[in-house]
């Protein structure tokens, strides 16, 4: 039996041992399971499903652009950046209509609706080539997606962190345990969609990732109960006005189908976008932080501004990170000795290396926590950049040791994702966690919003460096290799200086945050205001959310 096989069946066993576990926990008595909220779990594995259907999507896009469409690299590339910048860009009005309007919950259930759709019309692929009339299929698929996620993404995240108290000691490992669920979903969609795409065809690949939507989706309905109340809309009655001739609600369903509209024609004309993150973001930025100098008393302000701080941060961390679903995509596929493994499938590898590592990470904060020796969130931050820059550092040695004319080891886009992985770690769900934890209730999901908007102007910045490595040469394969490698350099480089500003800087963004007087204003299990209380509540052996008040 072939590698790729094995790895396809593993992820197949693996899929299955999760939806039975996930069954198991959601037909059980008790509100919790492994310490933790059995809601929980029910986000885990919709998000699981749904980011199942997104990179299974993901690990092909690239070359279905490409080998399919007919896009040069340079075109494909910012395509595929001005798309995943989309899917980052939404997620701010849909974290704001979910504030004012729908709530988190049916939110998250209409995206996820939209997304289903998306999927399954990425299974029409037509004849290819640019002319062909079923790229507007395509293009529509892509926009359904892109405001599914808009409505999901940002929406989800703010539901697991409402299962908890603010001060409660387990919010980072409960929001560790959710992004390994995302990379459950990521892992597995790779190796499966992207073999049956590259080997058997491309609607194979994508109608698999539209189906594991509809899974997620299915979840997410049925359990609605282990939710307690989370994420329902704070004035329901308001829902059901008159807005348009429609009830409230429904008009706000509408507001979507026009997103896709829109999304559909900012797709095909990627420039769009880059205005998009130029005004809209200058625009953001600008309301948020009139907000806090004007609505918020001193300390909630400070927050918001330590908020802005990691959201502006991590625009270079996914800068580079998301080189991965294109430039470094094509560099494995052409670049690298793969042993015959399609490189699609090495998507995985990063998602992998998230299921083995988030529960050592998650231990070890809980651990470091318990003894308060836990490194800042600002600290974790630098370190992540500096690691996704170390990682493209390790990838130019590793290919110039051997020489450019030479395949370059597969042992080095091993040790590029490692980096890449652990720097993730120390910033993606500690980011997540952060966002919720910084905002006051009323601003949850817009500040949530604001963190996946700064996702996005990574994104979109991703598409022009891979565009960049991309670039036509006389010289032919050695020197496009050359131009890629030369671009990493650079990039790898300067993460590496801009994390360690970050580190330096780490102790001023953490006295902004005023951890000493974080009140419980989100959920409404309130500690009395204190952050001491989940201290005091670990040590004398309970959780703050089970600790007698």
């Amino acid at each position: 039996m072939s590698f790729e096989l094995i790895l396809f069946w593993g992820a197949v066993i693996v899929l299955g041992a999760f939806l039975l576990g996930g069954v198991v926990i959601t037909t059980t008595k008790g509100e919790e399971a492994f310490g933790h909220p059995k809601g929980l779990f029910v986000l885990f594995l919709a998000e699981m499903w749904e980011r199942f259907s997104y990179y299974g999507m993901r690990a092909l896009l690239i070359f279905y652009l490409v080998q399919h469409w007919l896009f040069s690299d340079a075109e494909a590339s910012v395509i595929y950046g001005a798309y995943t910048a989309l899917v980052y860009i939404t997620p701010v009005v849909g974290g704001y209509l979910a504030d004012r309007y729908l709530g988190q919950r049916k939110a998250v259930l209409f995206g996820a609706i939209l997304l289903t759709l998306g999927h399954f019309f990425m299974a029409f692929e037509g004849d290819g080539g640019q002319a062909d009339p079923v790229i507007n299929v395509f293009w529509m698929a892509l926009a359904l997606i892109i405001v599914g996620s808009g409505f999901l993404k940002a929406n989800i995240s703010v539901i697991v962190g409402q299962l908890y108290p603010r001060t409660d000691i387990r919010r980072d490992a409960g929001y560790t345990i959710f992004y390994m669920g995302i990379n459950v979903g990521a892992a597995t969609a790779s190796i499966i969609c992207g073999y049956l795409g590259q080997t058997y065809g491309w609607q194979y690949g994508f109608g698999l990732a539209g189906f594991g939507m509809l899974i997620g989706l299915i979840f997410f309905v049925l359990g609605k109960p282990l939710l307690r109340g989370r994420g329902e809309p704070k004035n329901p009655a308001v829902l059901k006005e008159k807005f348009a001739g429609l009830p409230r609600e429904w008009s706000i369903y509408g507001l979507g189908i026009l997103m896709v509209a829109l999304c559909w024609l900012a797709v095909q004309y990627q420039d769009m976008v880059g205005w998009v993150l130029l005004v809209f973001g200058g625009g953001l930025v600008a309301y948020v932080i009139f907000t806090a100098v004007v609505k918020l008393p001193s300390d909630e302000r400070d927050r918001i501004f330590a908020a802005l701080f990691l959201i502006l941060t991590s625009i270079i961390f996914w800068a580079l990170f998301e080189q991965a679903g294109s430039s470094l995509n094509l560099f494995t596929d052409r670049h690298v000795d793969r042993a015959g493994v399609e490189a699609s499938m090495f998507q995985s590898v990063n998602a992998i290396y998230i299921i083995l590592l988030a529960p050592v990470f998650a231990g070890l904060w809980q651990f470091l926590g318990k003894r308060r020796a836990e490194p800042s969130t600002p600290l974790k931050f630098g370190l992540g950049i500096v690691q996704v820059g170390l990682g493209f550092l390790v990838l130019v040695w590793g290919a110039n040791s051997v020489g450019v004319n030479v395949p370059t080891p597969v042992i080095f886009i091993f040790l590029i994702y490692l980096l890449h992985t652990t720097g993730e770690l120390c910033l993606s769900p500690v980011g997540l966690s952060a966002m919720n934890r910084l905002a006051p209730a009323h601003m949850a999901s817009l500040i949530m919003g604001t963190w996946f908007f700064a996702s996005a102007t990574g994104n979109f910045a991703a598409g022009l460096i891979a565009a960049a490595t991309g670039a036509e040469s006389l010289e032919g394969e050695a020197a496009t290799k050359s131009t890629v490698l030369e671009v990493y350099s650079t990039v790898g480089w300067t993460a590496v200086a801009v994390g360690v500003g970050v580190m330096l800087v780490s102790p001023l963004v953490k006295k902004l945050m005023h951890l000493d007087t974080l009140k419980d204003d989100d959920v409404g299990d309130d500690l009395d205001g204190q952050a001491q209380a989940g201290i005091e509540a670990q040590e004398a052996g309970m959780h703050p959310a089970t600790r007698p008040q």
